[in-house]
């Protein structure tokens, strides 16, 4: 498939280097001078789209190569917003990156916006080594709350691969929400305004792996366990137990090599308040902290 834009980074007298750099229309990829700490051994690309988001029928496909022992992260401006659907045609987007041996890739966008009636498809595919170290931050907004759009699009499918040397599969997901004559995306979603997946994979990201396991398990016992005053409250509502304002999950893959993170919150903000604090640790890698503001 013909490429929008393509990004190389190796490693040039011991430090991250971008040799290779082109974009074209929709796409304009931008590499900042200083993004983070110059301490730091990483590189930042930023992804934009010219008028601000993927028109219907825009195909965007990224190629991203980071070399043995480089950093880079991958991120957003802004939410990508998706426009309305014309003639119900699709907007997609593709990234294909392969990340080398001990290097390490985040993939941290802003979440994805779909507009009403919108039909919108992204893949992912990432090749790794056996010691490569990867985040991937995969998320989207029930739409434009100040629109009165919540979950109003068509059609939306994400799916990301993870693949080792050689083709072997690691990691394969896929989240559809569709709207059907039976129930509406927004029925199904009940008050619950963003889903988001947080893949963290790697040696290096071993002990990050550990905290958020711990401190998600700690952050839903509550709700799982509930306490003697809990169970009252609950039987006393008409409503019945009123539900979590974020609900996450974790769990491991690749002989816990690397752990899944799901997540629904009833606001964008404490998404973005979740992720800042589960993800601080990158700091020490990328020179600054995801999502800060």
């Amino acid at each position: 498939m013909e490429e929008t834009g393509f990004v190389t980074v190796e490693k040039i007298d011991g430090k991250s280097t971008v040799t290779r750099c082109f974009s074209k229309y929709p796409l304009k990829l931008i590499i900042p001078k200083k993004a983070g700490s110059s301490t730091t051994d990483a590189v930042w690309v930023f992804s934009l789209s010219y008028g601000g988001g993927i028109v219907s029928g825009d195909r965007v496909v990224v190629g991203l190569s980071v070399g043995d022992g480089c950093t880079v992260a991958l991120t957003t401006q802004a939410s990508t917003k998706v426009y309305k659907s014309v003639d119900s045609k699709c907007s997609e987007q593709v990234l294909e990156a392969k990340v080398g041996r001990n290097a390490l890739l985040a993939v941290i966008p802003d979440p994805v916006t779909c507009f009403s009636t919108a039909i919108y498809s992204q893949k992912q595919v990432f090749r790794i080594s056996s010691d490569s170290n990867l985040v991937i931050v995969d998320w989207i907004t029930s739409g434009r709350h100040e629109s009165g759009e919540k979950w109003d699009f068509e059609f939306y499918k994400s799916s990301n691969n993870i693949l080792l040397d050689g083709g072997e599969p690691l990691f394969f997901d896929s989240v559809l929400l569709e709207q059907t004559s039976t129930t509406s995306v927004a029925e199904r979603m009940k008050d619950y305004q963003v889903a988001a997946m947080v893949i963290i994979l790697g040696p290096k990201l071993k002990h990050l792996q550990d905290l958020i396991q711990s401190e998600v398990e700690h952050m839903m016992s509550g709700y799982f366990r509930p306490t003697k005053l809990q169970k009252m409250s609950s039987e006393s509502s008409a409503n019945g137990p009123s539900r979590p304002p974020i609900f996450a999950s974790c769990s491991s893959f690749g002989a816990k090599a690397g752990v899944v993170v799901r997540l629904l919150s009833t606001t964008t903000e404490a998404a973005y308040a979740f992720l800042r604090h589960h993800l601080s640790g990158l700091e020490q890698f990328l020179g600054a902290p995801p999502y800060r503001r």
